[in-house]
């Protein structure tokens, strides 16, 4: 067979071993090496599992990992992701569908402490939920803008995305940690005038809630300050150039658990389960690059991303009509694949063709992380979907589908404005690095 043929073997046994429920990482380590095994021989397929198993976990990158993600578990176990919420209900909550726009606020201010979509929108469920139902929202209004606005975490910076396509396109992560900035304040907006347009065309999805003084507002504010003062000074700190990502994540990590310390919010106990959760997600995320990394040279071996390319360019397309069918493509893998799966699979792939197209590599990292963003919520798989249906057992799955289907919608049309202007996601960072 000819190389291109033994690549394409592999991507359907790739698939075949997700479809049997093989974790995403060691599909990826299999195909690799037995791939390369049969291209190049065992001698050179055990020398690449070696050498990628070490070089791959052992950059000083990958520290902003384990870093964040602890940084959000503490914050989390101490009970400072309620405080953001009551802030933002605090100043929005009188507005129709101001509890679920108050969530959208909660999710965005906690995607720049956690990294993570499923943990914003575990976290977020479990505080606005319960109260959006207790004050009679509708169910699907309720689960929707929780599980769109978990969505989030993957975009607004320290997104764990980021950082695997960074590793995997060896772009900077600075730039794309500044480069999900405005991104992410746009969908939040999009968000909450989704929010705003069910609440007004179908009042019965979102009553107003009650209207508090000023001064119950600004002390809801405070109480919340010093965790959104964390978050000024790792995120801040990257983009005055006072600290690298991987030191902003440090920085972060331990300012967060001084506080707890401080407020006397976290037991001993719960710092223990914080550490452990984060280095189980952290052993899986450093899987996940292994696999990456022995994946992607037998991708290049194969050249299936030059035939790709080549492709696509013979149909005639331009290079928005090659970008539009690669999104295109991203939905439909969105429906049966999660997030992180399909950007450590799919990147190595259709990166060169982008920067062929002469496309931005910082971009397009944004272009493609709104895309995996939205098969989050898309069915059959629609991760965050099921998460907040963890959380709100009670509720049909059909109910929270209906429900993020306007989102949805207001996540193509941010897609669009940024495919139109890139300057949206490429102004701070070409401020920033020039």
């Amino acid at each position: 067979m000819s190389p291109v043929q033994v690549g394409l073997v592999g991507i359907a046994c790739l698939f075949a071993l997700m479809i049997l429920r093989t974790p995403v990482a060691f599909a990826m380590l299999l195909v690799g090496f037995f791939g390369t095994w049969a291209l190049e021989g065992f001698r050179s397929a055990g020398g690449l599992l070696l050498t990628e198993s070490y070089s791959a976990v052992s950059g000083y990158t990958l520290v902003v990992v384990p870093m964040f993600i602890l940084l959000g578990n503490v914050s989390t176990a101490a009970g400072f992701s309620r405080g953001l919420y009551d802030a933002a209900y605090a100043w929005v909550g009188r507005f129709r569908g101001g509890l679920a726009s108050a969530s959208v606020i909660g999710c965005a201010a906690f995607s720049a402490v956690s990294g993570s979509s499923v943990a914003t929108a575990v976290t977020l469920g479990k505080v606005a939920l319960p109260e959006m139902r207790r004050l009679g929202y509708a169910d699907s209004l309720a689960t929707g803008s929780v599980a769109a606005g978990g969505t989030l975490g993957f975009l607004i910076p320290p997104s764990t995305g980021f950082v695997l396509y960074a590793i995997l396109t060896e772009q900077s992560v600075g730039r794309l940690f500044m480069a999900g900035i405005l991104p992410g304040l746009l969908l939040m907006a999009l968000f909450m005038l989704t929010v705003w347009i069910v609440a007004t065309l179908f009042p019965q999805t979102g009553p107003r809630g009650e209207a508090l003084a000023y001064r119950e507002r600004f002390r809801l504010l405070g109480d919340a300050l010093p965790l959104i003062g964390v978050i000024v000074v790792s995120i801040g700190g990257i983009y005055i150039g006072a600290f690298t990502p991987v030191e902003a994540s440090g920085v972060g990590a331990a300012l967060v658990i001084l506080l707890a310390v401080a407020t006397r919010s976290l037991s001993l106990a719960s710092f223990r389960d914080a550490v452990l959760d984060t280095l189980r997600t952290s052993a899986m995320l450093y899987t996940i690059v292994i696999g990456a990394n022995v994946l992607n040279p037998f991708f290049a071996v194969t050249r299936i991303p030059d035939a790709l390319g080549a492709g696509l360019t013979a149909l005639g397309l331009g290079a928005y009509g090659t970008l539009l069918m690669i999104i295109l493509g991203y939905v439909v893998l969105g429906m049966f694949m999660d997030g992180l799966s399909m950007l450590v699979i799919t990147i190595p792939i259709v990166f060169p063709i982008i920067m062929q197209l002469g496309f931005d590599p910082i971009w397009f990292g944004v272009v493609a992380v709104i895309v995996i963003e939205m098969g989050m919520i898309t069915p059959p798989v629609g991760l965050n979907v099921f998460v907040v249906r963890g959380v709100a057992e009670d509720v049909p799955l059909t109910t929270i589908f209906r429900g993020v289907a306007p989102f949805l919608f207001a996540m193509i049309v941010g897609l669009v404005i940024i495919v139109a202007f890139p300057s949206v996601a490429l102004l701070i960072p070409n401020s920033m690095f020039g």
